[in-house]
């Protein structure tokens, strides 16, 4: 199963593609989609959208996992990141793809075993599941690929098969 993991925002978005089969797990690709901070945040929105529906198209997944919002102190950037995972999701959606979105402590749970894990701590379990000399940049990229490894575990538990029978 291919599985592309994404890390909204609107100035860095991040992107991570990666193969899983029967638990074992290959960075296939990773990057950035990225926006001019001076741009009007409209034509802003409208890049990453075009910039997503380009990458759908190359990378052909068959997941997507999308990082969900978190607002911490500063709800101002949050609104802009929203608005630019809403694009995203509107891309993702007219690709005819499902979309599976994760919080950041179920991903951190998921790939760590602990809900508070540090970002060091992140990038470290990420590039040990997949056998990476480093950790690929940037930070969002790195993100975007832990968020596709934490879809790939969720998609192959025992659960998720037990739920797709009935």
């Amino acid at each position: 199963m291919r599985i592309l993991g994404i890390d909204p925002g609107y100035g860095i978005t991040g992107f991570g593609l990666i193969e899983s089969t029967r638990g074992q797990n290959k960075l296939l690709s990773c990057g950035a989609i990225t926006t001019p901070a001076g741009a009007d945040f409209s034509a802003r929105l409208e890049m990453i959208y075009e910039d997503m529906r380009q990458l759908l198209a190359q990378s052909k997944p068959d997941a997507v996992a999308i990082e969900e919002l978190f607002f911490g102190q500063n709800v101002t950037t949050g609104i802009g990141v929203a608005q630019s995972r809403g694009v995203i999701l509107l891309a993702i959606r007219q690709a005819g793809l499902e979309v599976t979105s994760y919080k950041p402590m179920q991903v951190k749970l998921s790939l760590v075993g602990y809900g508070n894990a540090t970002k060091h701590q992140m990038q470290d379990m990420t590039r040990r599941l997949l056998h990476l000399e480093k950790m690929p940049k940037p930070d969002d990229a790195a993100d975007a690929i832990a968020i596709a490894l934490c879809h790939a575990r969720s998609s192959t538990s025992l659960l998720a098969k037990a739920q797709s029978q009935i």
